[in-house]
């Protein structure tokens, strides 16, 4: 199965990216392709409420970076969540991204694949609820398995090794896959 993390934190080497890193490590274990994508990288958009995803063949028709992850989202057979906690929620480009999940709404192109969700906070795995579930009425909504979450500790770069419960947690999270 291919599992695919979606970076949404501004920096490489983040927090965020380790706790994805050992869930994608703990999948790689166990025979699955992993790759990672960076969102503050890709020049996805906002959602412009055109409305085109709501006709014809169900389709985004915004022409930036979100046209080179479709394919990939649909072809992975789980997508980890990778986001640090900002003011309660994901980070912009993870929210801009989820938005333009829009066109897979009321088809069954998601349905199925697994949903990870992989957050670190500064004031550690409370500060996350809201984001969880958040995430987790996505998740719903576009009919995807939720199939679990690891929360951590972590402000300052590498923090969150720190945190051996979360790190483990995510290794046996990708593993679970």
């Amino acid at each position: 199965m291919k599992v695919l993390g979606l970076i949404g934190s501004p920096r490489k080497g983040s927090n965020t990216e380790l706790l994805v890193d050992a869930i994608l490590g703990g999948a790689n274990k166990r025979g699955h392709s992993t790759s990672k994508v960076y969102l503050y990288s890709q020049g996805i958009g906002p959602c412009v409420d055109c409305r085109g995803c709501k006709k014809g063949d169900l389709q985004c028709i915004v022409e930036d970076g979100m046209q080179e992850l479709y394919p990939q989202i649909e072809a992975a057979g789980a997508i980890v969540f990778g986001t640090p906690v900002y003011w309660l929620g994901p980070s912009g480009p993870m929210k801009i991204m989820i938005d333009r999940l829009r066109p897979y709404y009321g088809t069954d192109r998601l349905k199925g694949k697994k949903a990870l969700i992989a957050a670190p906070a500064g004031d550690g795995p409370k500060e996350a609820e809201l984001l969880v579930e958040m995430l987790k009425r996505t998740f719903t909504y576009l009919e995807m398995e939720f199939t679990g979450e690891v929360l951590g500790t972590g402000y300052e770069r590498k923090d969150i090794l720190k945190d051996t419960d979360a790190m483990l947690g995510a290794a046996v999270l990708g593993e679970a896959i």
